[in-house]
């Protein structure tokens, strides 16, 4: 009998993958950033419908098109079956909270961001801490796209091809030590540039900036962990975490932290923002979970703000067979 193989449902056909059309160049914005590219164009959907122009037609457009191309072949392996979200939907409605508790001025308020130079340091339970260059990090990491579904605790969704390397490249370049147990992220404190973080107490409580997220060793080390420099082909814009964001596709959006300035490896579960501001809301796991609700709304069901359509939440985002076994007991 012939070997049948059954595709996942996570898995999409390339003939579905989308087309590009249109060819932009800036290089001029190439060497100002630093980034290696590639030729190509914008693909088909990458803007909503009116908004997929040869030449740039608005203030968003224009920003987004002048960011550099990525060397980043997709991964056949990561896809999903949902449509991508077009990436003027994606690059507009954000939370970033160092900017805005809104999430519709997100992309005007982060052009203050300051993206160059920028440093990663990676210290801790480590054998060999190291602080690396952003465009030094991206030359030498193995770079490639993958199609993620992204799952926001307030219960809408996006699908998005991200571009990045997998943590564990990362961590494996500094040799973590058998102390280290946890991965702490912190991005950047620049109260100059986002306004939100030079904020008197909100209702008296102090918010906990600069802005931190945790993983287990195990959850940082897992395939999907990735750490993510590029979307839709293109430069992270800086409403979307420029210029490199952690992305746990199974998790609450909340976790993946935007603007990373340092990984630290520990050996005690570290403190993270949301979980100090409402432990009782934010937990540190925070895996998507349809049957485990919100205190003041239901998971069950999710609002793709691509399509608008309402569909029922999967467990742990739809990757159950790759992270379930992190969670048993």
């Amino acid at each position: 009998m012939a070997n049948v193989h059954l595709k996942k449902e996570w898995m999409l056909p390339e003939r579905m993958v989308t087309p590009e059309q249109v060819y932009i160049t800036r290089r001029q914005a190439i060497s100002a950033l630093g980034l290696s590219v590639i030729g190509g164009s914008l693909s088909a959907g990458l803007f909503a419908p009116g908004l997929a122009e040869a030449a740039p037609s608005s203030r968003f457009e224009a920003t987004y098109s002048a960011l550099p191309r990525l060397k980043a072949a997709r991964n056949p392996k990561y896809q999903v079956s949902d449509p991508l979200t077009p990436m003027s939907i994606v690059g507009k409605f954000n939370n970033f909270y160092e900017f805005s508790r809104e999430k519709d001025d997100v992309w005007l308020k982060a052009e203050k961001l300051t993206t160059r130079p920028w440093t990663v340091e990676v210290s801790g339970e480590v054998k060999k801490a190291r602080t690396f260059d952003i465009d030094d990090l991206i030359k030498r990491m193995p770079m490639e796209e993958r199609v993620y579904r992204f799952r926001c605790v307030e219960a809408w969704s996006m699908t998005v091809p991200w571009a990045g390397f997998p943590l564990s490249a990362l961590l494996k370049a500094v040799e973590p030590t058998s102390r280290a147990k946890f991965v702490k992220f912190t991005t950047f404190m620049r109260p100059s540039e986002a306004p939100r973080q030079g904020r008197k107490p909100w209702f008296g409580q102090p918010e906990p900036f600069p802005y931190t997220e945790g993983l287990s060793m195990a959850e940082a080390m897992n395939e999907l962990t990735l750490i993510t420099v590029g979307i839709y082909g293109r430069a992270l814009p800086k409403q979307n975490g420029a210029p490199i964001r952690l992305i746990v596709p199974w998790k609450y959006g909340y976790k993946n932290i935007k603007s990373v300035v340092k990984i630290e490896l520990t050996e005690r579960q570290p403190a993270t923002f949301w979980n100090l501001l409402g432990p009782r809301e934010y937990g540190f796991v925070s895996n998507v979970n349809p049957r485990v609700p919100h205190p003041r709304w239901s998971q069950a069901f999710e609002r793709d703000i691509g399509t608008r359509r309402r569909k029922p939440t999967l467990l742990y985002n739809g990757y159950e067979e790759q992270v379930a076994g992190l969670y048993k007991g």
